[in-house]
Order: structure tokens, then sequence, then C-alpha cells
């Protein structure tokens, strides 16, 4: 089991910045890939950004340019660095995190954490 624990997020200006943060606990020195979801109002949960444990990093087309991926695998922790943020990053954003086992892969997931960007 892991447990993920979101942080930051919050109100702000388009064009300005923000970052959130997530803290995996219980089996994560299983952790595989970390990364970010995100899910607007009547909207489906969409891909923001990746990083494996070997900090290769992938982003969806809409952030790339904009966003950050990082990671800290001794602490567990994934990071999310926004900047230049758009009325259309407003969304929940949800941290996910994938663990690798004899069972084969399980994907955890945060509570999420709300962005809302205004104009």
């Amino acid at each position: 089991q892991v447990q993920l624990v979101e942080s930051g997020g919050g109100l702000v200006q388009a064009g300005g910045s923000l970052s959130v943060s997530c803290d995996a606990s219980g089996s994560s020195s299983s952790i595989v890939d970390m990364g970010w979801f995100r899910q607007a109002p009547r909207k489906t949960r969409d891909l923001v950004a990746t990083i494996s444990s070997g900090g290769n990093t992938n982003y969806a087309g809409s952030v790339k340019g904009r966003f950050t991926i990082s990671r800290d695998s001794a602490k567990n922790t994934v990071y999310l660095q926004m900047t230049n943020l758009e009325t259309e990053d407003t969304a929940i954003y949800y941290c996910y995190a994938t663990v690798a086992s004899r069972i084969g892969i399980t994907t955890y997931w945060g509570q999420g954490t709300q962005v809302t960007v205004s104009s």
C-alpha cells in the first residue's frame, strides 16, 4: 500500500505561477513512476506530466514549456511547478504513483488538490 498526500494549489491569476507537491508513504520504495493528472469540471481526468524512477519526464502538449515535474526519490516526493498559468489549467490535480510488486503493477492516487486560475 502507498498513501499519497498532495499539498499546494490554490488560487492564482492568469499568467502567474503555482506549485503542488505530493508525498508518498507506505511501500514507497517500490514506486516506479509518479506524476500528475488533472480533471476539470465535466471533463475527463487527463495526464499532465509523469516522471520515471530514472528521471525521464513526459508532458501533455498543453503544458509543455510551462510546467516542470521533478522528483526527490529520497523523500518520495514529486513536485509540479506551474508557470504562465491559463484559465484552462483550472482543475483538480491528482498525484499518482505506480508500484511494482510480484503481483504486477498497481496505481495509487492522491485525494486531489484544487488549482484555480482566474482571468
